[in-house]
């Protein structure tokens, strides 16, 4: 059976900072869903059911203005209604082991930023990696890799929202953890719809296949940069940038 017919789970972070190497997370959501099929092609909540939904906030980080801009989460409100990031970072990474022991793959989207954030915010609390609790690497659908695959010549921004908007996948609060973490299923959902050849992949042999197509992507983009004359550092490693030899958080 092709993937996508069975579950998926998918994960998002909100955090304090775009640099995922020194982001620490302030919201975050896991899921795991199901789609239902059926005569009605249409796309609608009623035909996705959700088998698992956890959400944390987290108390005790400081959230800089310019990413309240982003998701709307001040230092205040998370202070009032979050728990302690040691506890709560604990919490995810125990569930999302869960989900990586079951042979789950996990839709998130930009990968590399979610996966490493996790990583490092794992080890500044003192917690085993993902891989080590769940005694597997996770087993990853990246919807920004796979779409710039699959379209790869397509002009415009490749967002999580633009992305919905191209695979016409409802997606109504964006920059909140748990709606964006659905967006992404239903976009690797649906390009694995329009392109069967991926959904026949065995998962292993797809994530193998991501890492290649991330590093080529990433080149590609490098040397776009070079020849525009930005100053931009491009890092190909997927689905998350490995630890130092040290293993700190760099």
């Amino acid at each position: 059976m092709n993937w996508h017919l069975n579950q998926l789970a998918a994960v998002d972070f909100e955090t304090t900072a775009l640099d995922p190497l020194r982001a620490r997370i302030v919201t975050a959501a896991v899921i795991v869903v199901r789609a239902q099929r059926g005569s009605n092609p249409a796309d609608d909540e009623s035909r996705w059911v959700t088998m698992e939904r956890l959400a944390w906030t987290v108390s005790d980080v400081e959230i800089p203005a310019e990413a309240t801009a982003i998701h709307g989460v001040t230092t205040e409100q998370a202070a009032a209604v979050g728990r302690p990031a040691q506890r709560v970072v604990g919490e995810i990474g125990a569930v999302l082991a869960r989900v990586v022991e079951r042979g789950i793959p996990v839709a998130i989207m930009n990968a590399p930023y979610d996966l490493t954030v996790l990583d490092r915010e794992l080890w500044r609390h003192g917690w085993p990696s993902l891989a080590l609790k769940a005694g597997r690497e996770p087993l990853v659908l990246d919807p920004m890799v796979l779409d710039r695959h699959v379209d790869r010549d397509r002009p415009g921004r490749r967002t999580l929202t633009d992305l919905c908007a191209t695979y016409r996948v409802p997606h109504t609060a964006p920059h909140q953890a748990a709606a964006d973490a659905l967006a992404a299923a239903r976009v690797v959902d649906a390009i694995a719809r329009l392109h069967p050849a991926l959904a026949e992949l065995p998962l292993p042999e797809l994530h193998k296949r991501q890492r290649v197509w991330a590093r080529a992507q990433a080149g590609e983009r490098a040397a776009r940069y070079a020849a525009e004359g930005r100053t931009e550092r491009v890092n190909g490693q997927w689905p998350m940038i490995s630890r130092p030899r040290n293993g700190g958080p760099k």
